[in-house]
């Protein structure tokens, strides 16, 4: 039998992951239910903590075209597993770039009363899927993972994130097909699969937020560890422990959410401005620029604005601020996009157009255009081609939100140290319970002082200690203006003794001044 074919999304990228469709199983949820009632619920912990093992154990296999939930894993060095929930969606069509404009207008006027329940999604989507016809709609299937919604693609036969208009479009078909902009009906149809033009930092719930420390498998043991000093009596250690735990528990939860809070503020600051947006019938509206989707046309006002997203500028030029994304305090100039029809060489200078390969044509979220220029009359036009956190802010955010996993020689050596540790627990476990039996001793005696052994040797109060020290650290951090919502990478950082920067420009300009040279003798330099 041959070796089934893997499925990947986001190929050949830095995000690449390989996905498993699944389907919902009777028998095997029934049989987990008896199986954690029986563990006392130590089998859904354990399903928790490995997503793979909870959707394999609960789920079978199927094809990604009728999958119920997706198995995700990464293909670094880390291959580390995700589970999502496979949605669907009520719309007109499944391709949100094609311009269906007729079908689009004939289903709005077949029906303004349809209510999908397929999943909840913002306020914005309900109110644009009340607009489809139920006769008209087709059903499309997708998934959210890490702020990024994936749809199928029956084309591909699986599942593919949106890449708006930076994906295989020619410079020559930006000026002919899409510098026209958008009707209404077309853009609340491409909102319903890109969705609000906003890069939000959802601020997690205090719940939410508990349980996923509490369920710690340090805290656990914790958990196990008082369970079993309270049957030998030791109620004034276990006690100190729990009082201990609470102290690190709280000082963590308000720490983190505070960072994120901070964060949430930081990323909103201007991302909601008002636009004017260029119809296809050339009359100009005032619009929000969460209403922003790919295809749209801006109209960039001669005072500047700060860009709600990435596009690219089809005529005029604007002096551009970029220190919020590249750290370089010199604005930047901003050319449009040039025209190969109106060029003596024609389509030989066509290109495919690229965000990050036409950085001079492209405006990206985030900056603050300071100064426009036009021409002969005509309006600074800015052609939009991603929203959202597709956008280069977007993706910054999210590299923020969701940090690589790190492989750090101090955790190897951790594990490698608690692994010892384990197996020392171990030893002395099978020894008491031989040596209790030789003796004679109870069976109930026996269990405890075996399980006491175990407690004994992994340090019951670790957690609580890493989080103190955590925790001032933090506090340090932000008397510094330094925020960190993922506190393990501190103890990294206290490993460093040698930091580098480079970017020149950032506090000061461009370019690179020798001042002077410091010569060095004997591993010392004179002063």
């Amino acid at each position: 039998m041959g070796k089934e074919e893997k499925n990947y999304v986001n190929k050949e990228s830095e995000d690449e992951m390989e996905i498993y469709g699944y389907k919902r199983c009777v028998w095997k949820l029934l049989l987990i239910v008896v199986g954690v009632v029986c563990s006392g619920g130590s089998l859904l912990l354990l399903l928790y903590w490995m997503p793979e093992w909870s959707v394999k154990a609960t789920c079978t296999k199927t094809a990604l075209k009728e999958a119920q939930i997706v198995l995700l894993r990464t293909t670094d060095e880390f291959r580390t597993w995700f589970r999502a929930k496979v949605y669907t969606l009520l719309t007109t069509g499944m391709d949100p770039m094609e311009n269906s404009e007729s079908q689009i207008s004939k289903s709005v006027k077949n029906d303004e009363e349809l209510c999908t329940g397929q999943h909840h999604v913002e306020h914005s989507k309900k109110r644009l899927l009340r607009k489809i016809s139920e006769n008209q709609a087709l059903m499309v299937r997708y998934f959210e993972h890490r702020s990024v919604t994936y749809f199928w693609n029956n084309n591909l036969q699986n599942f593919k994130d949106l890449k708006g208009l930076t994906e295989g479009i020619s410079w020559s078909a930006i000026h002919t097909h899409y510098s026209n902009g958008l009707s209404k009906d077309l853009e609340e149809y491409r909102k319903l699969f890109f969705g609000a033009n906003e890069v939000e930092v959802e601020v997690p719930s205090v719940f939410k937020l508990l349980i996923n420390e509490v369920l710690n498998p340090f805290y656990i043991f914790q958990i196990f560890s008082i369970t079993v000093w309270s049957f030998n009596g030791y109620y004034y250690y276990g006690v100190a422990i729990i009082i201990m735990s609470i102290i690190s528990i709280v000082t963590t939860l308000h720490t983190v959410r505070k960072q994120y809070v901070m964060l949430h503020d930081m990323v909103a600051a201007h991302s909601t401005v008002r636009v004017s947006v260029c119809r296809a019938d050339n009359e100009i509206e005032e619009a929000l620029s969460t209403d922003l989707v790919p295809g749209d046309i801006l109209v960039i006002p001669s005072n500047g604005t700060i860009m709600p997203c990435d596009s690219v500028l089809l005529s005029g030029t604007c002096i551009v601020n970029e220190s919020m994304l590249t750290g370089e305090s010199v604005p930047q100039t901003k050319i449009s996009l040039p025209n190969p029809m109106k060029t003596s060489k024609g389509l030989e200078d066509d290109e495919i157009y690229c965000p990050e390969n036409h950085k001079r044509h492209t405006l990206f979220c985030g900056t603050t255009v300071i100064q426009t220029r036009f021409y002969s009359g005509e309006r600074v036009k800015a052609l939009v081609v991603r929203t959202g956190f597709s956008t280069t802010k977007g993706r910054l955010v999210r590299s923020i939100l969701y940090p690589k996993p790190t492989d750090f020689k101090l955790y190897r050596d951790a594990y490698l140290f608690l692994l010892c540790l384990v197996g020392v627990a171990a030893i002395g476990f099978l020894y008491t319970i031989i040596h209790s039996i030789l003796n004679k001793v109870i069976i109930a005696t026996i269990i405890i002082k075996s399980l006491d052994i175990i407690t004994i040797t992994v340090p019951p109060a670790l957690p609580a200690a890493m989080t103190a020290g955590i925790v001032f650290a933090q506090r340090r951090l932000k008397k510094l203006g330094i925020s960190c919502i993922s506190p393990q990478r501190i103890n990294i950082c206290g490993q460093l003794n040698l930091i580098c920067f480079d970017k020149t420009g950032t506090l000061t300009e461009e370019g690179l001044n020798i001042w002077g040279i410091q010569r060095v003798e004997d591993n010392r330099s004179e002063s």
